[in-house]
């Protein structure tokens, strides 16, 4: 059976593309099953125009966080996805939400974690006088773009880079690192077990070097 992903956006959905595209291929064991905003968004056209069922959960419609993640599960629950990839999706999720979904909640960051966690992260790498830069994968957990880098790809930091153009390559690299990661976990190259990725044998340039050990 394939692996059922439900993605959750709240703006463009450039990575949602990105993953749906790739599990659309003839030879990936994957489908999108969902893609859930948490307000009108503008990947929800690309994703209708693909042919993926779309849901809006705005949480101003809901009196509190709880009840506001408790239809965002029902909704992703209700989809059978096995895995849930946030995409931009611009909220911070409970412990509840994220055990919910354990070692199979995913997030990509603009940043080589640790490093530059939060908004803004290509002007802060080009402040930081950084020479690398890129994005990472990451199973999420309550905390702020926390738990376990599961894979990164470095950018390089050019002389002349201003945050534009830095943060556009750093999307390229997304683009690729994201479809890999759900190519790990629809082969079973990459198994996850209590926040510990157990086998991760996709190749991956720049794989975080932890995995290798493992």
């Amino acid at each position: 059976m394939p692996l059922s992903v439900a993605i959750l956006i709240s703006g463009r959905g450039s990575n949602m593309k990105a993953l749906a595209d790739y599990a659309a291929k003839d030879d990936v064991p994957a489908k999108i099953t969902l893609v859930l905003a948490d307000k009108p968004a503008d990947g929800l056209n690309t994703a209708d125009e693909m042919g993926i069922p779309t849901i809006v959960i705005a949480a101003d419609d809901y009196g509190s966080k709880t009840d506001h993640e408790a239809a965002v599960m029902k909704a992703i629950d209700a989809s059978g996805a096995n895995v849930v990839f946030l995409a931009g999706y611009m909220r911070l999720l409970s412990g509840d939400f994220c055990r919910h979904y354990q070692d199979r909640l995913f997030n990509i960051h603009p940043s080589l974690l640790p490093r530059h966690k939060g908004l803004d992260t290509h002007a802060k790498a080009i402040a930081a006088g950084d020479k690398t830069h890129g994005c990472s994968v990451h199973l999420v957990t309550e905390a702020m773009d926390d738990g376990t880098v599961l894979a990164q790809q470095v950018v390089d930091v050019l002389e002349d880079d201003t945050a534009e153009t830095l943060g556009a390559r750093v999307l390229k690299a997304e683009h690729l690192l994201y479809p890999a990661l759900l190519n790990g976990l629809a082969t079973k190259r990459l198994v996850i077990k209590n926040g510990i990725p157990i086998r991760f044998t996709h190749s991956i340039r720049h794989t975080h070097p932890t995995l290798l050990t493992q």
